[in-house]
């Protein structure tokens, strides 16, 4: 039986889950206040005291690193790659620091799994960061070509519950062609050939379906005005499009289960609002239908929406004649997280080379 610690971390926390095999033993979120991040320069300066918060909370429940198998991270902001299970190489570390795509707290999953496992001699891994690139070359044309659409998705939950669905269904998931919408701040819809993610709406800038923070893709003629007329700035019309956009715009709150109060107390408004986010994940889930060829085993819900009856009765509506769906409420990055190594640690699947 492995002993696994996982580390996934965000903004302003630091969520860790430490399993054997996919039972979770226990797991915290470790928060840390504006003015504790405010100290450090970069993210990558955060590094030392992020880790000294982890290694004394393991103290406290009796445990060290030379207890743990192996250390599994978020992967961060590398290089577009496949999905898989990635030794955090040299190379990948380096990719990490400089933050390859950008600057992201979840670089820091694979530099503190690397510095921890090395301690005591164990392997570390990154599974399925947000940057896996499976198009297919036909899908990154725009129209504009310094413009190239570019692959940035909730990658870690949708392999996940896809390989979930494959598994509970004694299917492989590389045999199947599924279509995975996930609905949680931002939205993606993932068409999955094959055990590839051939298609996908840049789900960090907001394309697609609007979200509870989202704009989704809007008007572009209209957008460049916008952008022209002196009123906002860059990091303005930006916020507008991703953080204040969907939800928040119309509504003023990003959580949908405020929407769907709103609802129930009569809000028409806010009943159009929902009605139009569920009406435009459809039309995202029809045109991945078309990407593959109308030949979809089966559709997957997951996210936190997918928690709302509502949301998924509605969206139902509009695509099970495309095939049946199958609903995964939430999202377990860190058991995610641990059933990627685990795989590759039971000879399931083979570590990928950064």
């Amino acid at each position: 039986m492995a002993k696994l610690l996982v580390i996934n971390p965000g903004s302003t926390s630091t969520k860790i889950g430490v399993f054997e095999d996919e039972e979770l033993l226990f797991d915290e979120t470790l928060r840390h206040s504006t003015e504790e991040i405010s100290q450090y320069a970069t993210i990558v300066d955060q590094k030392d005291f992020r880790k000294d918060i982890i290694m004394t909370f393991l103290k406290s429940k009796g445990l060290e690193a030379k207890d743990f198998d192996c250390v599994v991270g978020r992967g961060g902001m590398l290089k577009p790659i496949p999905g898989g299970t990635y030794p955090v190489t040299d190379s990948l570390l380096e990719d990490l620091k400089i933050g390859k795509q950008g600057q992201h707290a979840s670089n820091l999953g694979g530099i503190l799994a690397r510095e921890i496992a090395d301690s005591v001699g164990k392997p570390s891994y990154i599974v399925d960061p947000v940057v896996v690139d499976e198009m297919e070359p036909v899908a990154r044309l725009s129209g504009v070509p310094e413009l190239p659409r570019t692959s940035v998705f909730h990658a870690l939950n949708q392999k996940a519950v896809a390989k979930r669905y494959a598994k509970e269904n004694g299917k492989k998931y590389e045999d199947l062609n599924l279509i995975v919408v996930h609905m949680g701040g931002g939205v993606s819809v993932g068409p999955h050939k094959h055990g590839k993610v051939v298609d996908i709406f840049n789900a960090l800038d907001g394309d697609g379906a609007f979200s509870p923070e989202r704009a989704g893709a809007v008007p572009s003629g209209a957008l460049i005005k916008l952008c022209f007329s002196g009123k906002l700035t860059e990091k303005e019309v930006y916020k507008k499009i991703c953080g204040n956009g969907g939800f928040n715009a119309y509504l003023n709150t990003n959580d949908a289960r405020d929407v769907e109060k709103m609802i129930e107390e009569g809000n028409k408004e806010a009943e159009l609002v929902y009605r139009a986010f569920t009406y435009q994940v459809a039309k995202n889930v029809g045109s991945m239908a078309a990407v593959l060829d109308g030949k979809v085993d089966q559709i997957i819900l997951t996210g936190g929406i997918a928690y709302s009856q509502r949301a998924v009765s509605w969206i139902k509506e509009k695509v099970e004649w495309i095939a049946p769906v199958t609903v995964y409420p939430g999202e377990d990055e860190l058991l995610a997280l641990a059933q990627g190594a685990l795989r590759v640690m039971n000879g399931e699947e083979k570590a990928l080379e950064y």
